[in-house]
């Protein structure tokens, strides 16, 4: 059931009433806006900002905030674009757990031997999955300028890892979707399921949605870090776990360990600045997010109990500077103001 702006609000100021006594509850003192002011902040950010098509919050138990003005509606699938990144960092972790995978050291040769091309680049098969989850798989990146020719390959896999070499592996941060491509890939041969089987079994059912059919490349294995679709309501599901620590309505969906090891920094975005994990930005407000082009977003701030689920034009950029910065300054300004 969508909620009405005026019962949201009506339902946000009463939650905010009883929570205000629980240890967790922000001080009212540090309240920029009331939560009818922030409600209404959110308002006009969705008239003002017509890329934006949906915008949901969940404070505690309670969705405080959600509407879709744009777009297919909360139930309709979205494409989240490289939140898709976020999601398989979440499968290798449960890949971890089960003892499919040893460890995120774990190197490619190891773990996935057969995805290694004959002419692949010197020292590819000692590339660990905490360097594939985290982008420091050292190899010269499939996105951006390089995007077009990656995905026209006849070999995506073989394609990313006969990159040339063009930093240390484990060392800075190179944004290419080859790299958690390959991950996915690699969780594939390791599990023996698809990465769409995986994302179901471990993912959806457990949570309660369902995860559709989804881009292959040309050898059939499912695009792991763009082209996912969920719908609004099951992106804030997510959100949901991940702020609580992997659960999700009383069922531990990924484990308290891989979830507190995906929120530690590993590395730096050279683009946003922001700190990454394993799969996740981190953000100085203390948010874990999931971005995607165009304006997805998925997000949890565990200590303010928020969490965030956002869908946009997903044929739009959405950079730092501009789109992607007005999303923030709602993260940071009224939604912030609703906890």
């Amino acid at each position: 059931m969508t909620l009405s702006r005026r019962h949201v609000t009506a339902r946000m100021a009463a939650t905010l009433a009883v929570t205000a006594t629980l240890p967790w509850a922000r001080p009212a003192r540090a309240l920029a806006r009331t939560p009818a002011e922030a409600a209404g902040a959110l308002d006009a950010a969705l008239e003002r900002l017509p890329q934006l098509h949906s915008l949901q919050v969940r404070r505690g138990a309670d969705v405080v905030f959600a509407e879709a003005p744009r777009g297919g509606g909360l139930d309709a699938p979205a494409n989240i674009k490289s939140c898709s990144k976020s999601l398989v960092a979440l499968l290798l972790g449960v890949a971890i757990d089960r003892g499919e995978v040893t460890g995120v050291d774990a190197p490619l040769r190891t773990v996935a031997p057969g995805l290694i091309p004959e002419d692949a680049t010197e020292g590819v098969g000692g590339i660990t999955l905490e360097d594939l989850v985290t982008l420091r798989a050292g190899l010269e990146a499939t996105s951006g300028a390089h995007y077009g020719a990656w995905v026209g390959s006849n070999n995506w896999i073989a394609h990313a890892l006969r990159r040339p070499m063009v930093a240390r592996p484990g060392g800075r941060m190179i944004y290419s979707t080859g790299s958690t491509h390959v991950l996915g890939a690699a969780l594939t041969e390791a599990t023996g399921k698809s990465l769409l089987a995986q994302a179901r079994e471990r993912l959806g059912q457990p949570m309660g949605f369902a995860v559709p059919p989804w881009t292959r490349d040309p050898q059939g294995y499912y695009f792991g870090g763009n082209q996912m679709a969920l719908t609004p309501r099951a992106m804030l599901d997510v959100a949901t776990m991940v702020r609580d620590g992997g659960t999700f309505d009383g069922t531990q969906v990924v484990s308290a360990d891989w979830m507190r090891a995906s929120l530690e920094p590993r590395t730096v975005s050279p683009w946003s600045g922001m700190d990454y994990g394993y799969g996740w930005f981190l953000t100085g407000s203390g948010y874990a997010m999931a971005r995607g082009y165009g304006g997805q977003v998925i997000a949890a701030h565990p200590e303010r109990a928020l969490a965030v689920a956002i869908t946009s034009d997903p044929t739009q950029p959405a950079r730092s500077g501009g789109y992607f910065g007005d999303l923030m300054d709602l993260l940071d300004g009224p939604i912030l103001d609703l906890a």
